[in-house]
């Protein structure tokens, strides 16, 4: 679970779109036996996970510690990411509690899932520069089912000062307006910026500047 990044810097804990170099990059972090964001879920979606009914789309899935979790809750899941090496790994991890999941290979900044698809989409720290964004959560909402979900938490601009994990770009990070303006076909149900202290692997550790959003779909087109 790291983040898609800018234009090809390599940053702290960063991630950048599935262009070839960054691919390989991130191919090459994934190599090592390590889990590099650790195992276990994001302590968020953790505390929210009850909100969620499949199928579940997980959106910059890396190693598959979140959808190795949400798939032992009885969910079918689909992982999406960038580095089929990270996918492997989530596979891998999978079979070692016993569950199984489903991944796909896909360039988040221009990745389409199949519309009215899910009852439910979870996006961890899935950075990406803000046009981009903006296309993703806009078919991220018409993926959802009405009254399927979205939980999200990405690092707030107030992170930029930190040395503890996150983009270096101020357009990658979010702000609470910018994710509810993002999905106005939803109802919220929690939308807030806040401070936290996250332990996620190497990489993702200490005091952070978060945007944390949920919120439901409500039948009919969104209003845009």
């Amino acid at each position: 679970m790291a983040h898609y990044g800018g234009t090809g810097a390599w940053h702290r804990a960063g991630r950048i779109p599935c262009n070839p170099k960054g691919k390989k990059m991130w191919d090459q972090r994934y190599a090592s036996d390590e889990y590099v964001y650790g195992t276990e879920p994001n302590g968020f979606l953790a505390e929210h996970a009850a909100l969620l009914d499949g199928p579940v789309l997980n959106l910059a899935e890396g190693e598959g510690r979140n959808a190795v979790f949400l798939a032992s809750r009885g969910l079918d899941v689909l992982g999406v990411d960038g580095s089929a090496v990270g996918l492997a790994k989530a596979h891998k991890l999978a079979a070692s509690k016993g569950v199984s999941i489903r991944t796909e290979t896909a360039d988040l900044t221009a990745y389409s899932p199949p519309p009215g698809a899910f009852g439910a989409v979870v996006s961890i720290f899935a950075h990406l520069p803000g046009a981009a964004r903006k296309r993703l959560h806009h078919r991220v909402e018409q993926a959802l089912r009405p009254g399927g979900v979205i939980l999200l938490e990405g690092y707030g601009k107030a992170q930029l000062e930190r040395d503890t994990g996150g983009p270096k770009d101020i357009d990658m990070l979010l702000s609470r307006a910018d994710v509810e303006a993002d999905f106005l076909g939803c109802d919220i149900i929690l939308s807030r910026e806040t401070e936290r202290d996250i332990v996620e692997g190497r990489l993702h550790t200490g005091l952070a500047s978060v945007v944390q959003f949920i919120a439901r779909k409500r039948p009919g087109p969104p209003a845009r």
